[in-house]
């Protein structure tokens, strides 16, 4: 096996043998994050919850406890991509595979024409939105191919094909990162390695309070309306690659 990408340290524990799933779910502490990562800590898997707010997550692990479920908080951020390999270095020393890599962090940027979106907006919007998540594949490879069946989910929305005014920033990250996954998903087609893309649709979180603040969001379904969408992806009997999938509001 690959050892996790961390080109300074060498992997020194063999793979464990514990049955629970284990779980990387980034963007783990609101939302839709907090959503799924509950619910795989419902059904047994071990949780690897990614976010960079520590009460939040800490508050994730009470959650996940009380429902019988176990975690290991990383409170991490996303910008920081070098820590992204530790946690592939550490996760291969304490587990030996991860079995679901869950991309769901993501922030908006600014809603703004391109000619005024600034260089540093820009930036950050692709180290979290595309560089992060190849960051991520990158780490997470070696370990999801130890799994029997491998399974990654990245979440995305339609503003990467729509072209919409003012939304270029964002949108070209979810294009990007589009792009990106399909070809994680044909480059792994030989594998048992299973990789798709994810749009919720209009759901009930802050980015999209963010997005479209005049909206109200009291109509639109809250984050576990996803949960069985993405845990039918995430099933070692879901043969299906490189596809984009949508949620129904």
């Amino acid at each position: 096996m690959n050892k996790p990408a961390n080109d300074d340290a060498q992997p020194v524990v063999k793979p464990g043998s514990s049955d629970a799933r284990v779980v990387v779910v980034t963007g783990a502490s609101r939302g839709i994050g907090y959503a799924v990562a509950k619910a795989f800590g419902a059904t047994g898997a071990h949780v690897v919850a990614v976010a960079r707010t520590t009460g939040a997550l800490e508050e994730l692990d009470d959650a996940i406890k009380a429902a019988g479920g176990s975690t290991t908080l990383v409170p991490l951020d996303l910008k920081d991509h070098d820590a992204i390999d530790r946690m592939g270095l550490a996760l291969y020393e304490r587990f030996g595979r991860v079995d679901v890599l869950i991309g769901n962090a993501a922030v908006l940027g600014v809603i703004t024409p391109l000619g005024h979106l600034k260089p540093k907006d820009f930036e950050t919007l692709m180290a979290v939105n595309v560089t992060a998540n190849y960051r991520l594949i990158r780490s997470m490879d070696p370990l999801l191919r130890q799994s029997d069946a491998g399974r990654a989910v990245f979440l995305t929305c339609e503003a990467g094909q729509a072209s919409k005014p003012f939304w270029g920033g964002y949108a070209a990250t979810k294009a990007a990162l589009e792009s990106m996954v399909r070809t994680y998903a044909a480059e792994m087609i030989n594998t048992s390695v299973r990789v798709n893309l994810f749009d919720p649709g209009p759901v009930r979180t802050a980015l999209r309070g963010k997005a479209v603040p005049g909206e109200d969001q009291s109509v639109l379904p809250n984050p576990d309306h996803v949960i069985g969408p993405i845990m039918d992806l995430t099933s070692p009997n879901y043969a299906e690659t490189g596809l984009l999938h949508r949620g129904t509001s």
